[in-house]
């Protein structure tokens, strides 16, 4: 069917997930949502006719609850969102217009926060110098996103990522071995190895109300610090050529 599938998953993030489903309610008629529930729910969640919601018996990571939910979909498009974003309008049909370039496999529109200021969804590939530089405040790799058309780039961040299910199936997916943390960097690695274009239209955006508070958590420090040399011990010496 040449409709979307939207997958949302919450860590017990009612409150946040019921204010995006209450933007897609009024705004994307024409999308299908699956909401996991990763974490037992504070309050219940909004029901909408269009929305299946799937409580997990056990926490699974990022990419293992996403690639569940693209197991139930039989949608020509798969997009991703973090329940922290908010839409002003429809973005759906403009990702999905921008896929009528068939060399693109994952298109994602300009993410600014509340104010909307644009944040740094989309980098280039991480590097042990380009990290080495970041450690020491010398850049951290984010692009700037402008013009009137969509731009190629490295890698768009998992907070909204709008796929070709074609893509997201040839590269199998997110690699289900970063539980969190650059999982995104990864499959964006593997869609340009395959031959996909990655770009952001900076016509479209979306709102991300970034909580920030794992930013202060040990535990995520540490799953942030094992993903990256999981990234780097896979990848480094064989990221792809890009923006061809």
């Amino acid at each position: 069917m040449n409709r979307t599938l939207l997958s949302i998953v919450s860590h017990g993030q009612s409150h946040l997930a019921n204010n995006l489903l209450g933007d897609l309610e009024r705004l994307a008629s024409d999308v299908d949502i699956l909401l996991t529930s990763n974490i037992k729910e504070r309050a219940p969640i909004l029901t909408l006719p269009n929305l299946r919601v799937i409580e997990n018996t056990e926490i699974k990571g990022f990419g293992a609850n996403h690639n569940a939910a693209f197991e139930l979909s039989e949608h020509a498009f798969f997009c991703i969102s973090n329940p922290d974003i908010r839409l002003l309008n429809d973005p759906f049909a403009a990702l999905r217009e921008t896929m009528n370039d068939p060399s693109v496999g994952l298109i994602a529109p300009l993410v600014t926060d509340r104010f909307g200021a644009p944040e740094d969804s989309a980098r280039e590939f991480p590097t042990p110098f380009g990290l080495l530089k970041k450690a020491v405040g010398a850049g951290d790799g984010r692009l700037i996103v402008t013009g009137n058309s969509p731009v190629t780039v490295d890698w768009t961040a998992g907070m909204f990522m709008f796929f070709r299910a074609e893509a997201f199936r040839q590269v199998g997916g997110f690699d289900e071995n970063f539980f969190l943390y650059y999982e995104d960097v990864d499959i964006c690695v593997r869609l340009w190895q395959a031959g996909w274009k990655i770009a952001v239209n900076p016509t479209i955006s979306v709102i991300h109300e970034a909580q920030r508070s794992s930013h202060r958590n040990i535990r995520y420090a540490r799953r942030h610090l094992t993903s990256v040399l999981r990234y780097l011990l896979k990848h480094t010496g064989r990221l792809p050529k890009t923006h061809f």
